[in-house]
């Protein structure tokens, strides 16, 4: 193989393995981004208990070089375990009740909207 030949391989090479490496970046921003939005909608969760998270999962990935997904599996199943772990299970437990009783209320909303003909 010429010389020419074997510089246009490498070149090839490095451009797929920086293609490859763009594609991995981009896969862990959405994973980090579907584990906070997952975060946010749990119970007692609030700003700290996201931030936290982030960190643990990227002084993890950092330390390791391994990706999110990899490492703690499914944003979303992470998500819940996480809040699960670190937010006050009093906070939790007040928002559950605040939830029912809001869903609760909806419910009754509707429904008399339905009789009535709203």
């Amino acid at each position: 193989m010429a010389k020419k030949d074997r510089t246009k391989d490498r070149t090839k090479d490095q451009t797929t393995d920086a293609a490859r490496e763009k594609d991995r970046e981009k896969d862990r921003e959405k994973w980090m981004a579907r584990l906070q939005v997952r975060l946010v909608t749990q119970p007692g969760v609030d700003r700290a208990v996201v931030l936290q998270a982030v960190k643990e999962v990227t002084a993890h990935c950092a330390e390791t070089g391994e990706h999110p997904r990899d490492a703690f599996g499914d944003p979303d199943a992470y998500a819940v375990q996480t809040a699960a772990r670190l937010a006050p299970a009093d906070r939790a437990a007040r928002e559950r009740r605040h939830d029912s009783v809001v869903g609760t209320l909806g419910s009754v909303l509707k429904r008399a909207g339905e009789v009535t003909g709203l």
